[in-house]
């Protein structure tokens, strides 16, 4: 359809089953892919902003580095939770209304992050604030599939997941510069500033959904079951555990860089320290790359060695060098969004039936990996340092190339 068709027919009644698209080349467009990368970028920039003050934390408030974990830890887990039942929310209160309420609220809550006057209200907000946000990652691609032109959809889609990627390194990198110059209160004060200012250019420029449909009601029996058809599924729930597996891993590792590189001989200052997070250009690279690579040569092939070289940039990370740690952590980078490209690919293709469901269930035990072993890593930590974490994350690592091994043979047979 010509774009000025597009443009001409987006302000007429639709008749009864037909769809009017936003084309690619026409504002609403532009408008619609702009305000998806804003939400993108907004979402997982106030999600991260607290990885490089975690050793701020653990010094402030006197808590152990696992226990400084919590801040991230608890805004992921609840992530997780809400990301299932956002999804269902949304039918009834609407996309874009959901989207808009999630950002703004999050946002607020990590401006209120910076007046937190003890440790347990710090955690208490961050915790809120993950519940909040898991209105966006849950919602944001159905309003893309409903409203985009299935031609444009690509281009809209990758902007949305660029804006998640650099959301969540400029989330690091600017907290540790703007926590160096001014202190981490006024740090998380200036990104929750630029989060809102991101939620109002949502707002403002996401066209109105033309194709959605409002479904009133809850049948949580609908859900169970296709949650539950899932986990039926001899491979699925194998993904499933290498999202919990390999997410755990990479994010253990990013969690108690920051206090090795802080410390002796290295002394790191938080420029230097969230500077580190512009590795993450990698991952993004690594995400297309491995994904064209899967469609010629095989995808769980790509995923195998994706999660060895997770692994491998691990091992790394060992080495007193601080050119071979920054390697390292380039490295299993690389890996990991290598990695977890292919697998959440895969868990599409595997889907039969209610995908939008099997990739809640993924996301689910991907947040929850990012909770759950991201903190138990600061035991390791604690307990023999570097040596227990990097042990830790190759042990996460092995189980789950060993589950990609059993996932490949079992959708061979």
């Amino acid at each position: 359809m010509p774009a000025a068709h597009a443009v001409k027919t987006s302000v007429q009644t639709a008749m009864p089953g037909q769809k009017y698209y936003l084309t690619r080349g026409t504002g609403a467009y532009r408008r619609a892919s702009l305000a998806l990368f804003l939400s993108g970028f907004s979402t997982f920039s106030l999600l991260y902003c607290v990885q490089p003050l975690l050793p701020i934390f653990a010094q402030e408030f006197s808590v152990s580095p696992a226990e400084s974990s919590l801040s991230l830890s608890l805004s992921t887990g609840f992530l997780a939770l809400a990301i299932v039942c956002a999804a269902a929310v949304s039918e009834g209160l609407g996309r874009r209304s959901l989207m808009s309420i999630s950002l703004v609220g999050a946002a607020l809550l990590t401006i209120a992050t910076a007046f937190a006057p003890n440790w347990h209200l710090l955690l208490i907000i961050r915790a809120l604030q993950g519940l909040v946000l898991g209105g966006v990652p849950a919602v944001a691609m159905a309003y893309l599939a409903e409203e985009i032109d299935p031609r444009g959809l690509g281009a809209s889609m990758g902007l949305y997941v660029g804006g998640t990627a650099f959301g969540g390194m400029s989330g690091r990198v600017l907290t540790g510069i703007f926590a160096e110059y001014f202190g981490w209160r006024p740090a998380l004060f200036l990104i929750g500033a630029i989060g809102l200012a991101a939620a109002i250019g949502f707002i403002a420029l996401l066209p109105p959904s033309k194709n959605f449909v409002r479904r009133p009601g809850f049948d949580p029996s609908f859900h169970a079951k296709a949650w539950l058809s899932h986990l039926a599924n001899p491979a699925l729930p194998l993904l499933f555990a290498i999202a919990f597996l390999a997410m755990g891993s990479f994010v253990t590792i990013y969690n108690y860089a920051g206090f090795r590189l802080v410390a002796p001989p290295y002394g790191l200052n938080q420029t230097q320290l969230g500077l580190i997070f512009t590795v993450y250009l990698f991952g993004i690279g690594a995400s297309s790359i491995g994904g064209f690579i899967g469609d010629r040569i095989g995808h769980f092939r790509v995923l195998l060695f994706g999660l060895a070289l997770t692994a491998g940039g691990s091992a790394l990370t060992l080495s007193a060098s601080l050119p071979s740690i920054i390697l390292g952590i380039i490295v299993l980078t690389t890996g990991f969004f290598m990695s977890h490209s292919i697998a959440s690919g895969l868990v599409g293709r595997l889907a039969l039936g209610t995908k939008g469901h099997a990739s809640s269930l993924y996301m689910l035990a991907y947040y929850v990996g990012s909770s759950l072993m991201g903190s138990a890593g600061g035991w390791f930590f604690a307990a023999e340092g570097w040596a227990a974490v990097v042990i830790f994350t190759i042990a996460m690592l092995a189980l789950a190339f060993i589950s990609a091994c059993v996932a490949q043979q079992l959708t061979r047979r």
